[in-house]
């Protein structure tokens, strides 16, 4: 019996803020999957070694968890006043689909730099020093994202001393700013209220504030549901019925905020939306050992992705968290203390991170012009990628 020989691939692997994927160049991938369809998701699942029932994708780039099981296109913007397109899959780990419903904060840190060698940002933009500004369409979501790369030697500037709880190295400060992360014609609060009563069947009722600000998110008070807020993974990832409790909570809530009509559908979308709860400010131990003392945060915050709480915080999530928080009444807002507010410092398990957000009210409606927040970015290695010539 004769088998399909491997094709190879151009593929880069980077590290993105606190999460790592495969990026492709679009035209570098074979003609059948330069188009969404089966194919294009088929590649990319054997790239990252999914459906992997052993759960560890072994066989495969990925590394087993949401923050690594991650695929990214670019191309050549079509968009006016944008260099590039940025495509994001994030990739199941032990069943069969790849999930486009959004985005990923985090890695949007490394499209910069990977757009810029790839040539994908016209040469005149790209300073021999300085900083690079790289106007990126996020294609899932269909917004803008500002990413401002450090260049020295007209080359992308990796290395650096800017420091990210969640990554173990330091690296080059990337500043990123979401333009506008939820479009006038969509709600912010797709319940219309700033908190609602979410009822779960089965669990309870809880306070929820529901928000579609970089990605759907459904933020809880801590306490609500048996927690400090200041929990690392270990206390609610080593939990089944903790993480089956979160999965169910998630469900109703992407039902209330009109993201599927029925429970059954929230195993096919398991990228949005997330879920997160905030508490006070208050002093842990985060997973590096590193004190966080109350007086340097202005709330506790955890998010699960993918069925697990997050070892760190998504970027996208930092959105949501940074736009809620500046909205007062929202639960986010109410754990930071309340009021008016334009930047926090929030503690995640790893560390803390500080986001800014430009909102504003007109007419009885929020909205949010731009959040910022500082990534870093690196390639960990490029060349090819290699899968069998018949699993697509």
């Amino acid at each position: 019996m004769s088998y399909v020989p491997q094709i190879k691939i151009p593929a880069t692997y980077m590290r993105g803020g606190t999460s790592k994927g495969v990026f492709f160049n679009l035209t570098d991938l074979p003609k059948e999957a330069q188009v969404a369809g089966e194919a294009r998701d088929n590649i990319l699942l054997r790239v990252i070694g999914s459906p992997d029932p052993y759960g560890k994708q072994t066989d495969g780039m990925g590394g087993a968890t949401s923050s690594t099981s991650k695929t990214v296109i670019l191309a050549k913007s079509n968009q006016a006043d944008h260099d590039v397109d940025y495509l994001f899959g994030q990739v199941a780990i032990d069943k069969p689909f790849v999930d486009w419903s959004g985005n990923c904060g985090n890695l949007t840190a490394a499209v910069g730099s990977f757009a810029i060698t790839c040539g994908l940002v016209d040469k005149k933009r790209v300073p021999d020093n300085g900083i690079a500004v790289v106007r990126i369409w996020q294609k899932n979501i269909n917004k803008t994202i500002i990413a401002h790369i450090p260049i020295t030697n007209g080359q992308v500037q990796e290395t650096g001393n800017f420091e990210l709880d969640g990554v173990t190295f330091p690296a080059a400060e990337v500043k990123v700013d979401f333009v506008s992360p939820v479009d006038p014609s969509e709600a912010m609060f797709p319940t219309g209220n700033v908190v609602d009563d979410l009822s779960v069947p089965g669990i309870g009722t809880f306070k929820a504030s529901m928000i579609n600000a970089g990605i759907p998110t459904v933020f809880l008070n801590a306490k609500d549901i048996g927690y400090t807020g200041t929990e690392l993974q270990e206390a609610i990832n080593s939990n089944a019925d903790a993480l089956e409790r979160f999965e169910t909570i998630r469900a109703y809530g992407a039902i209330k905020m009109g993201l599927i009509n029925d429970v059954s559908e929230a195993t096919a979308r398991q990228h949005t939306p997330k879920v997160a709860f905030v508490s006070e400010p208050d002093s842990y131990v985060s997973s590096s050992g590193k004190n966080i003392d109350a007086q340097s945060i202005d709330l506790n915050v955890r998010a699960l992705s993918m069925g697990k709480l997050h070892h760190a915080m998504m970027g996208t999530a930092a959105v949501a968290i940074g736009t809620a928080s500046a909205i007062p009444g929202t639960l986010v807002n109410l754990a930071a203390g309340g009021g008016e507010k334009n930047i926090v410092t929030f503690g995640h398990p790893s560390g803390t991170l500080k986001v800014g957000a430009e909102v504003s009210n007109i007419n009885g409606q929020w909205s949010v012009n731009k959040v910022t927040m500082s990534r870093s970015a690196r390639v960990l290695m490029e060349g090819t990628v290699s899968i069998p010539g018949d699993c697509f």
